[in-house]
C-alpha cells in the first residue's frame, strides 16, 4: 500500500513539474520589425514598420514554442516621407491592396535554455513563404518595471522579396535580397 502511494505521489509531483506553455504579449515600444538592402553598393537603405503586434508562446521545458507578429504596411518609415509613399505604392507593397504582413514561427529551436531559430511563414501581399529566423541575441528577465516576465531577443533573416511579388529596382541593379530584422520583447500574461 505504501508502495502504491510513493508512485500516486510521485506521479502527481512530476505532473506538477513540467512547465506548461506560457502565453507573452508582444511590447510595442521594444518591439521593431525593420529591413536594409544595399542601394548601388554603396549605402544601406533601411526601414522599419512602426506599427506591430503579435503573441508569443512559449514553453522552455518542452523547448517548443508559437510566435505570431503582424505589422501594419502603411506603417513603413525610412524617415524620408517620399520614399515612405513610393514603398506604400504597387512598386512595392500595395499597402492599400495588402495592408497587413504576418511572421507565423511555429518550430523552436533551442540551444541550452536560449532560443536559437524559429522557422515559420511570412505573408506578405497575399504571398506566403518560409523563413527561418536566426536568434543573434535571446534572453528572459524578471522586468523590475512590470513585475512580470519579459522574453525576448533579436531575430534576422535574409530573405528574396521576388517570392512575394516585389522586384521593383531589379533591373536598376538592386539586390533581391533583403535583410529582415525583427527585434522582440514580449511581456508573459
Amino acid at each position: 500500500m505504501k508502495t502504491a502511494a510513493f508512485f500516486i505521489a510521485a506521479l502527481s509531483l512530476c505532473g506538477l513539474a513540467q512547465a506548461e506553455p506560457a502565453t507573452y504579449t508582444i511590447e510595442p515600444t521594444h518591439t521593431f520589425v525593420t529591413y536594409e538592402i544595399s542601394h548601388f553598393g554603396t549605402s544601406t537603405n533601411r526601414g522599419r514598420f512602426d506599427k506591430k503586434e503579435g503573441t508569443v508562446q512559449l514553453d522552455k521545458a518542452a523547448k517548443t514554442g508559437k510566435v505570431e507578429i503582424s505589422f501594419d504596411i502603411a506603417s513603413v518609415n525610412t524617415g524620408v516621407p517620399g520614399m515612405n509613399k513610393h514603398l506604400q505604392g504597387d512598386d512595392f507593397f500595395s499597402s492599400d491592396k495588402f495592408p497587413t504582413a504576418k511572421f507565423v514561427g511555429d518550430k523552436f529551436s533551442f540551444n541550452g535554455d536560449k532560443v536559437s531559430e524559429v522557422q515559420g511563414q511570412l505573408t506578405l501581399k497575399d504571398k506566403t513563404a518560409p523563413v527561418t529566423l536566426k536568434a543573434t541575441n535571446f534572453n528572459c528577465y524578471q522586468s523590475p518595471m512590470l513585475k512580470r516576465e519579459v522574453c525576448g531577443g533579436d531575430f534576422e533573416a535574409v530573405i528574396d522579396r521576388t517570392q512575394w511579388g516585389i522586384d521593383y529596382g531589379l533591373a536598376y541593379g538592386f539586390p533581391k535580397n533583403v535583410k529582415l530584422i525583427i527585434q522582440v520583447e514580449a511581456i508573459k500574461q
